[in-house]
């Protein structure tokens, strides 16, 4: 009843891209205690998987897969990767700063997007979350999802392995 005869006509737009956050895949079950969705998340250290500092399970298919349904959709021009990274407990050493899980899962999250884009999909963009450490409005300062790590206390920054590789593969590639 809220719906007007012209509506229809008026809500097909051309998208100028699709922006995909992509971490992990979720695993569920029927719970029927869980109102409205009768299922829960099974959590990745309770199913014995690689996962993150947040219990996200290490799952690089998750972001090929997802692009290939994205590419699916009519009127795509492009998609871009807006959001994809790791928290992890890294290895503060003085100035060095060891994150060798971060670096192995942008790795491998990065193959994934090159297979589809060699697949056809117009992904034309991908952004690592994030830049620095940060605060993660659910979690505070904990999770470092960061290529650059931040002291918070003095504020300092210091390029993690990962950013080095990071910026090496992005001049090189």
């Amino acid at each position: 009843k809220y719906i007007k005869n012209d509506d229809i006509e008026l809500m097909p737009f051309n998208l100028d891209f699709i922006g995909l956050q992509n971490y992990t895949r979720e695993m569920v079950k029927y719970s029927p205690l869980i109102p409205f969705v009768g299922a829960k998340i099974i959590k990745a250290s309770k199913r014995n998987t690689a996962h993150t500092q947040m219990d996200w399970e290490i799952y690089p298919r998750s972001i090929y897969l997802a692009l290939k349904r994205l590419s699916k959709y009519n009127g795509v021009n492009e998609i871009i990767v807006t959001e994809n990274g790791a928290a992890f407990n890294d290895t503060v050493e003085g100035e060095t700063i060891n994150d060798t899980n971060r670096k192995e899962f942008l790795q491998n999250y990065i193959s994934e997007v090159y297979q589809a884009k060699k697949e056809g999909v117009n992904v034309n963009g991908y952004f690592v979350w994030t830049l620095m450490d940060n605060f993660e409005w659910a979690e505070g300062y904990h999770p470092k999802f960061g290529l650059i790590h931040v002291d918070f206390e003095t504020q300092k920054r210091t390029i993690k392995s990962s950013g080095k590789w990071y910026a090496d593969f992005l001049k090189n590639n």
